[in-house]
């Protein structure tokens, strides 16, 4: 049997380095991403790439640690196997439009776009993303959230998606037909498991203990009470980007682009300053953006320490840097077969 199984990349709108929290997030699916084309049957999953070298050849019975296949890449197709538990392998090639490293999940892509072509589109999003998420934390350790699984599978077409990520309740938010977001590439190669997303994530856990609470149950005036000037930098951005996420959504939906545009700069200003996770290449292009007629916002998108920046503004804006994409939100994953 003949498939073509797609998953697009995101971007997130706002909401960055809540997700694991258990806070929200405001994330959309964009026209970029990874499409797997092959043949179901057999007993292993056997794919190729487009961008990678090596092939990633994965028993359906799934193998006992992800995180030593060789090549690389093949860990996130080893782990999903290994979750998904397929009744039927797959031959096929991995077709990718998304630069790798630069903030706008590719490694989620990857893992969803396997998920969908093994069968997941029987699941829920939800159990589906759970899934991928569970996958990507074995073959790499990240101790990710489930923001990029989630919307790469529950994504519709000119909807952002705000995820309660601690009930993983979805909400889509209208995208105002008369703006667009357009993605810049920042040149600086990023990777999640070289970088200090999880020390981050270990100082937020820090934060929560000094207050007792959850840091999405917190006031910013909470935050403030915490001796350690690192712990309550982190924990002020995380309080105040989960306030940001519903003002940002609400603002979208009334089409109050300029009030959003305002929120987008202020995360990027708790990013740089509370979480520490910019650098001056993405300040270059976030102050560069801001002076731009027609732009109404712009941030850092993403864990940081590289990647995209993304910008808020009126369709046909011109900006410069290269370009990755614009548009509207796209629709989330698919699976069509022959």
């Amino acid at each position: 049997m003949g498939l073509r199984a797609w998953a697009p990349g995101r971007v997130n709108l706002i909401g960055d380095h809540t997700d694991y929290m258990g806070g929200l997030v405001l994330p959309m699916a964009i026209g970029l991403g990874i499409e797997i084309t092959g043949d179901r049957g057999g007993n292993w999953v056997m794919l190729g790439s487009d961008r990678f070298e090596g092939v990633a050849e994965v028993p359906v019975s799934g193998v006992p640690d992800p995180s030593t296949v060789e090549p690389t890449w093949g860990r996130y197709v080893a782990a999903v196997v290994d979750e998904v538990r397929p009744d039927d392998g797959l031959v096929g090639m991995v077709h990718s439009t998304l630069p790798p490293g630069s903030g706008l999940a590719s490694s989620a892509a990857l893992e969803v776009a396997v998920a969908t072509a093994l069968g997941a589109d029987r699941l829920d999003p939800v159990a589906a993303a759970k899934a991928c998420q569970r996958a990507e934390q074995r073959a790499v350790g990240v101790p990710c959230g489930i923001m990029d699984q989630l919307v790469a599978l529950a994504a519709v077409e000119g909807m952002a998606l705000r995820i309660d990520c601690d009930t993983l309740a979805i909400e889509h938010v209208p995208f105002p037909e008369d703006a667009e977001i357009v993605v810049i590439q920042s040149g600086q190669h990023r990777e999640l498991a070289g970088s200090a997303y999880a020390q981050r994530r270990k100082e937020c856990e820090a934060a929560e203990r000094i207050l007792g609470r959850r840091l999405r149950d917190c006031s910013p005036i909470d935050a403030e009470a915490i001796e350690d000037p690192v712990l309550r930098r982190r924990a002020r951005h995380v309080i105040t980007e989960n306030e940001r996420v519903d003002a940002v959504a609400r603002a979208l939906a009334t089409g109050q682009l300029s009030y959003a545009g305002e929120l987008l700069v202020a995360s990027h200003a708790s990013m740089r300053d509370d979480f520490e996770v910019s650098t001056p290449a993405l300040d270059e292009i976030v102050a560069a953006a801001r002076g731009v007629p027609g732009v109404y916002g712009a941030r850092v998108t993403g864990a940081g320490f590289g990647g995209c920046v993304i910008v808020l503004c009126r369709p046909k804006t011109r900006l410069s840097g290269p370009i990755v994409w614009r548009g509207r939100p796209a629709a989330g994953a698919s699976l069509t077969t022959d």
